[in-house]
């Protein structure tokens, strides 16, 4: 099947993209306070600060979306509760990180971004839980009373 060897690979890009935004993030927060400018009047070592913890943040979050894909491979079940909405959020922020790769940075990111969001809404998607059948009885085979629901016999041929 698919849906095991996505998860690793939804699992594995999440994990280096942790790694990524953290260190980019990091990176970013030591040249604004090696340059000592100001940007309208904030206070460099301010804007250095936020970044690195805005890098700690999504590393961390990106790498929690990780773990629960991994759990989902190695566990072979679909993400349920928690674990979904934040599988679900990261398929939004990649698709608005994708929004703004694209006018910022270019194709290339952009293509990037919605190659992650697609692997994770594949990832969803094929975890999917089934339908219940149409000829299935609602309720989970009760009537309304609570009793079993029983199907008329069976007619039989003289």
């Amino acid at each position: 099947m698919i849906r095991r060897p996505v998860a690793w690979v939804v699992a594995a890009m999440l994990f280096c993209e942790a790694i990524g935004v953290a260190v980019l993030n990091w990176f970013l927060g030591v040249v604004v306070d090696r340059q000592d400018m100001s940007l309208a009047g904030l206070d460099p070592h301010m804007m250095s600060v936020s970044s690195k913890i805005g890098g700690i943040v999504f590393g961390l979050y990106f790498a929690v979306c990780g773990l629960v894909a991994l759990l989902v491979a190695l566990r072979d079940r679909p993400p349920a509760g928690f674990g979904r909405v934040l599988l679900i959020s990261a398929a939004v922020v990649h698709g608005v990180l994708g929004a703004f790769t694209w006018g910022l940075v270019g194709w290339p990111a952009f293509l990037s971004m919605m190659l992650v969001l697609a692997l994770v809404v594949l990832l969803l998607m094929t975890y999917d839980r089934p339908a219940e059948p149409a000829d299935a009885a609602p309720g989970g085979g009760k009537s309304g009373d609570g009793s079993p629901v029983t199907s008329p016999p069976a007619p039989t041929t003289p």
